[in-house]
């Protein structure tokens, strides 16, 4: 099969097409015959040697990928050869062929292109972990979306919105922001002009916050949030080491989180893609749901899509076509 490898950590010219064999599916898992991969941060800090995979997965990039079932490993109810279908993997997406526990997999919503598909579980699965699995939100609640037009971004200006949230996102260009607030966001506030502090107070305060940026952003988010609020950190483009006060914490009981969800084992994945084919999967049939697709680059040009990524301003996902 042919793979996406790379000689060395590095920039994007790094990556080459390259080949292996397929890998044969335990117990428990399915083979899927690779239609597209999605295109993640995580993806690019692997490249750069800046996050290795969890013992046991595969050493290749890709998080998530659609495309049909081709062979079924032994205890593997409720899924036939041939099927479509979508998972997160832990590793090993950018290839022909991935073994994936079959917990992890999930049928093509309804009404999504089979390659658009490849976009929606690596940024389904992280947004409903954090924000919706065993949580309960009062509709009305202000849901502020740092990043709103990147991958995880799009999704929980989606998922906020489907939930009766009023959702403010921050975004770094004119365009960006018209585009979150046609996926739903309530205001789209440009982060280099607009103090989102300010504006989000006089809107009332946050609920909830997603940021994927730390730094200075961490007590700034503290200082948008009103009491009981749940702040949840997700990546740390501008830093993890600040000096803050953590007294808003503990004066206002702020809840300030954050996960990866790599680690985590199959039987916990599992549960996340149970409750997403329940509650959120068919939200796709009606529109209020739908994958974000920024670009479809060919397998073989993965480069390209590592600097398309790297480059900034995109809106929605990227993804690799087989």
């Amino acid at each position: 099969m042919k793979t996406i490898e790379m000689r060395e950590p590095g920039d994007p010219d790094v990556l080459y097409v390259g080949e292996r064999e397929r890998p044969v599916p335990v117990p428990g898992e399915v083979l899927i015959e690779v239609a597209a991969a999605g295109v993640n941060g995580p993806d690019r800090l692997q490249r750069r040697g800046l996050y290795p995979p969890p013992k046991g997965a595969s050493d290749l990039m890709g998080l998530e990928v659609s495309g049909h079932i081709a062979a079924l490993g032994d205890g593997v109810d409720g899924w036939s050869e041939g099927n479509a279908c979508c998972a997160l993997v832990n590793g090993g997406g950018y290839a022909g062929f991935v073994a994936v526990p079959a917990g992890q997999v999930l049928p093509v919503p309804e009404g999504v292109d089979l390659i658009d598909a490849a976009g929606l579980c690596e940024t389904y699965f992280t947004v409903w972990n954090n924000f919706f699995l065993d949580l309960t939100h009062k509709k009305g609640d202000l849901f502020l979306v740092h990043g709103g037009s990147g991958g995880i971004g799009s999704t929980a200006i989606q998922l906020g919105r489907a939930h009766g949230m009023r959702v403010f996102a921050t975004a770094g260009s004119a365009e960006s922001c018209a585009w979150c607030e046609k996926l739903g966001a309530e205001r789209a506030i440009r982060y280099d002009t607009e103090d989102f502090v300010t504006v989000v107070k006089e809107a009332g305060g946050a609920d909830l916050v997603l940021d994927m940026r730390g730094g200075d952003y961490i007590a700034r988010n503290m200082a948008a949030s009103n009491a009981e609020a749940r702040i949840v950190q997700l990546a740390f483009n501008a830093g993890s080491k600040v000096d803050v006060d953590l007294m808003p914490i503990m004066l206002r009981r702020l809840t300030l989180t954050g996960s990866t969800l790599r680690p985590r084992d199959a039987a916990f994945k599992s549960r996340i893609a149970a409750d997403l084919k329940e509650k959120a999967w068919p939200l796709f049939a009606d529109g209020t749901l739908r994958a974000t697709t920024f670009k479809r680059v060919p397998f073989e040009d993965a480069a390209k899509a590592h600097r398309l990524m790297e480059e900034g301003g995109l809106r929605g996902k990227l993804i690799l076509t087989l």
